[in-house]
């Protein structure tokens, strides 16, 4: 088959994919256009004078923690730098992420649901999806870029550096398409094809933050390795490296290509890597529909066990070198801003175990999101057909989101906690690290019961969840840069949770944030039971 004639169709393709994502693009577009844009607005007023903003660059080139949280400021004068240090590698990331759900939604997840079996059998190529869902994603990614440098050029900040910033974004977007459109033909399942790409990105993140944070020296090599390296590696507002973008745009290339060749080689619907055939007969430990639901998530589950281990390491491993902060009150002041309080190695912990709340909570959330994909699938309604009754079904999920946020905050307090433990010399910090970690989980499951309530009303809504998670990392990014109102900030359960270590600690928040939670999960079982199945 010619490449043409493998692309028949794809014009089609591309204005169906833009008509469903006509809700789920403009959204993120947005939220990433005022995320960036408001932080630049917002910085003006913390640090209004040259010396103010040098001391606070300072302070955040002086730590590694911070360094491989954010990336290091080039340019200790540059005040378009400080404005958007923390959406320069994070913000790269979260725009791979918008890409790896789109190519994987276009793609394997068509695949999955039999509609581009029913789009194939017309007058469609066997390439057009691969080249619609790349298409898509392009434009959104683009468009994404293109409104950014406005954005940004309107609050004031030069053009050429806002422009090359927003090319950063877009070289981010694009090669982590093209790594979706890889591990989308690797395996016939999305959520798998997800996990892959998932892992890269998260790899591609590890390497840029032990780069980073080794300074000029040690392994700063590891950043070049990286993606998300490569958008820090361009030093927008400084030296406008403009190759360093041609490197993204060149691999992005390379894999696109790979991509397109690897449909050749594998079955509408299958995926290159062979799936095991089941046993004739289930085990005895998979009777029930819990192990069930457990046995769907547990490859999913034990990919974040992973991630959140090594996460663990690098962060006790960087905590130690917190204290260098204590002869800086520039250096204080600023670490204070990201949410900690008192010793500033608890502060470091503080602030660490609020994003690996929010961390967690994505994997709750997408957790909970199973349910939809069973009754979607169709799989779910044969096993309610049976003797198991819709509020034991709904457990089965629940239950493995609830005890795998657990299970995950236990392995992020106690590998970061005996990873500090060791630096240190002090045993006795994993048992309080470990607690630290664990004060969480109320705020976790109010995100898990939000999702879990909407999907009870109607699949559709089930994305609310998405949307809450958003809306709670808006909150604590742009919140205090902001003086937003305590009230509007009050509706991020993460703002109720004790900081701690370090902070003091009061059970009253935790158990009104559980209180909700139940109150939101017992709404989800009473609308589900009421509602007819999609």
């Amino acid at each position: 088959m010619s490449v043409r004639a493998g692309l028949t169709g794809t014009a089609a393709l591309v204005r169906l994919g833009l008509r469903r994502d006509r809700i789920l693009g403009p959204v993120w577009v947005l939220v990433f256009v005022l995320m960036a844009a408001s932080s630049a607005g917002a910085t003006k007023g913390v640090y209004p004078d040259l010396a103010s903003r040098v001391s606070a660059a300072a302070a955040v080139n002086k730590t590694a923690a911070t360094r491989a949280l954010y990336g290091p400021i080039w340019d200790v004068n540059s005040l378009a730098q400080l404005s958007l240090f923390k959406f320069n590698a994070l913000g790269a990331a979260l725009v791979a992420v918008l890409s790896l759900i789109l190519v994987t939604r276009h793609t394997r997840g068509e695949e999955e649901e039999g509609r581009l079996e029913l789009l194939g059998a017309g007058v469609v190529g066997r390439h057009a999806s691969l080249g619609a869902a790349l298409v898509v994603t392009w434009v959104t990614v683009a468009t994404l870029a293109a409104l950014t440098w406005f954005a940004l050029v309107a609050a004031g900040l030069p053009a050429v550096g806002s422009l090359v910033f927003a090319l950063t974004w877009l070289m981010s977007g694009t090669v982590f398409a093209g790594v979706a459109a890889v591990t989308a033909q690797l395996t016939s399942a999305a959520r798998a094809a997800n996990g892959l790409a998932a892992a890269v990105l998260g790899l591609a993140y590890l390497l840029r933050a032990v780069g980073d944070a080794s300074g000029t020296g040690g392994q700063h090599w590891l950043s070049w390795l990286s993606p998300i390296g490569w958008a820090q590696q361009v030093k927008a507002y400084s030296d406008n490296r403009w190759p360093v973008l041609l490197i993204g745009f060149a691999v992005a290339g390379l894999l696109v290509v790979a991509a397109f060749a690897l449909v050749a080689r594998r079955d509408l619907g299958a995926g290159l890597f062979a799936e095991r055939a089941g046993r004739p007969r289930a085990t005895a430990w998979l009777a029930g529909p819990f192990a069930l639901a457990l046995r769907l998530q547990r490859g999913v589950l034990l990919a974040w066990t992973a991630a959140f281990v090594v996460l663990g390491l690098v962060m006790g491993s960087l905590a130690s070198s917190a204290g260098d902060f204590l002869d800086s009150q520039a250096a204080r002041d600023m670490i204070r801003k990201l949410g900690g309080q008192q010793v500033l190695t608890d502060a470091f912990f503080s602030t660490e175990f609020g994003v690996i709340a929010i961390v967690t909570s994505v994997f709750v959330v997408q957790s909970v999101l199973r349910l939809r994909s069973e009754e979607a699938g169709r799989r779910a309604e044969p096993l309610l057909a049976t003797a198991i009754t819709r509020p034991r079904w709904l457990t089965s999920h629940v239950g493995v989101a609830a005890l795998g946020a657990i299970w995950l905050l236990l392995v992020a307090g106690f590998v970061g906690g005996s990873s500090y433990a060791v630096a240190v010399g002090d045993g006795g910090q994993v048992l309080r690290l470990t607690g630290a970690a664990l004060v969480q989980l109320p705020a976790v499951l109010v995100l898990g019961g939000f999702t879990l309530a909407a999907y009870g009303f109607s699949p559709r809504l089930a994305v609310a969840g998405w949307a809450a998670l958003v809306l709670c990392l808006l909150l604590g990014e742009l919140g205090p840069l902001f003086d937003v109102d305590p009230r509007v900030m009050d509706l991020s359960p993460y703002t109720h949770v004790p900081r701690l270590p370090g902070g003091a600690f009061s059970a009253t928040p935790l158990v009104w944030l559980a209180l909700v939670a139940a109150a939101l999960i017992a709404t989800g079982y009473a609308a589900f039971r009421r509602r007819d199945l999609s």
